[in-house]
C-alpha cells in the first residue's frame, strides 16, 4: 500500500510539472549570455544542494523506522569508530564545498558586471558593433534612460539593439534602487552620489520587464519600465525618429522630473535632446546633498488618482 502511495505521488508530481512553462519564470528563460549564465549557477547551486538534502532527508527517515523504539533494533554500546563513515561525513562535505567555491568564482568572473569574462568570449558570444551605452538614472519612483552619444533619453522604456554589447552607468537621485532585468542583466544598486557599472548583451528579440528590486518607498511596486530588444536597423530608426520629435531634457527640466513621481501604467515619455554631461552632474548634486522632498499627502493622491485611472501620480509635476 505505502508504495502504491509514493507511486502515485510520484506521477502526481510529475503531471503538476508538465503544466510548467519556463517563460513563466524569468530566471529560467533567459535572453542573453549573462542571464544564461546566471540561470546555469542558479540551476548547478541548487542540485548540488539537493545531492546534499535529499539524501539526508531520506537517511533521516529510514533511521526513525529502523531503529525505532517499537522494533527492538540491535544496540552495540562499546561501538566507537568507522573509517568508512569518517570519509563520508568529512570527504563528501569538502568535496561538495570546494566543488561549489569552484562554480562560485568562475561564475562570479564570468558575468562581472565590470568585466563580465562572457561577453569577452567572441567565439562563444558572437556580437556586432560597438559597445552602447546607456546612462540609467534611478529617481523617486521612475527610471531614466540616457543614450549620452545618440543625444536622446526616455523615462520607463528601454530600448536596445539585438547582437550588441550594452554598458549601463547608474546612479540615483535619492535613495538606493536595485536595477534588474531577470532575463537580460543581473540586479546591481543605482546609489545616490556614486556610478555603478552593469553590461549585457541580448540575443533574442523581444519585450522584457525591469524594475526596482530594492524597497525604495511609496511608489516602489510601480518602479517598473519595458525593455525591447530590436534589430539594429530597428534601433537606429528608433534613435532617428525620437530625435525628430520634442522636448530637451536640460538639467532644469530634470529637476522637475526627478520629483517624487509615481507612473502608475509605466507611460513612457521621449526627450529629443539631452543636455551633455547631464548623468555626471545628476551624481555632483547628489554628492552636494541636493534632496528632493516626498509631500506628505502623496499616498492620499495615490489612492485617488489609481481610482481615476490617472497615468501619473504626481507630487510636483510630470516628466512632460
Amino acid at each position: 500500500m505505502t508504495r502504491r502511495v509514493v507511486r502515485l505521488s510520484g506521477w502526481v508530481a510529475l503531471l503538476a510539472l508538465g503544466g510548467c512553462s519556463s517563460r513563466g519564470f524569468r530566471l529560467f528563460d533567459p535572453a542573453g549570455p549573462i542571464s544564461k549564465a546566471e540561470a546555469w549557477i542558479t540551476v548547478v547551486d541548487v542540485a548540488v544542494m539537493m545531492l546534499i538534502i535529499l539524501p539526508t532527508t531520506l537517511m533521516i527517515c529510514l533511521f526513525l523506522w529502523r531503529y525505532r523504539r517499537t522494533r527492538n533494533a540491535a544496540y552495540d554500546p562499546v561501538w566507537s569508530h568507522s573509517l568508512p563513515l569518517e570519509i563520508a561525513m568529512w570527504g563528501v562535505p569538502l568535496a561538495i564545498v570546494g566543488f561549489l567555491a569552484y562554480v562560485v568564482v568562475q561564475g562570479t568572473y564570468a558575468v562581472n558586471p565590470y568585466a563580465p569574462r562572457i561577453l569577452a568570449n567572441r567565439a562563444l558570444v558572437p556580437h556586432t558593433g560597438n559597445a552602447l551605452t546607456v546612462d540609467v538614472v534611478a529617481t523617486d519612483w521612475q527610471w531614466l534612460f540616457i543614450y549620452p552619444k545618440q543625444h536622446i533619453a526616455m523615462v520607463d522604456r528601454l530600448v536596445i539593439p539585438s547582437g550588441r554589447d550594452i554598458r549601463f552607468r547608474l546612479t540615483s537621485t535619492s535613495v538606493v534602487n536595485g536595477f534588474y532585468i531577470p532575463q537580460l542583466v543581473g540586479m546591481i544598486d543605482a546609489m545616490p552620489g556614486m556610478r555603478t557599472v552593469d553590461s549585457t548583451r541580448a540575443t533574442r528579440i523581444g519585450s522584457y520587464e525591469g524594475f526596482s528590486s530594492d524597497l525604495s518607498g511609496a511608489g516602489f511596486s510601480w518602479m517598473r519600465f519595458r525593455t525591447d530588444v530590436v534589430p539594429a536597423g530597428a534601433f537606429q530608426n528608433f534613435v532617428t525618429k525620437t530625435r525628430a520629435g520634442q522636448g530637451d531634457l536640460t538639467y532644469a527640466r530634470f529637476q522637475t522630473l526627478a520629483q517624487p513621481t509615481i507612473n502608475l501604467h509605466q507611460k513612457p515619455a521621449y526627450f529629443s535632446m539631452v543636455e551633455p554631461h547631464l548623468f555626471r552632474r545628476v551624481i555632483e548634486a547628489a554628492r552636494h546633498g541636493k534632496i528632493y522632498r516626498i509631500p506628505p499627502d502623496l499616498t492620499e493622491h495615490m489612492a485617488r488618482d489609481a481610482r481615476t485611472r490617472a497615468p501619473y501620480i504626481i507630487g510636483a509635476s510630470s516628466p512632460g
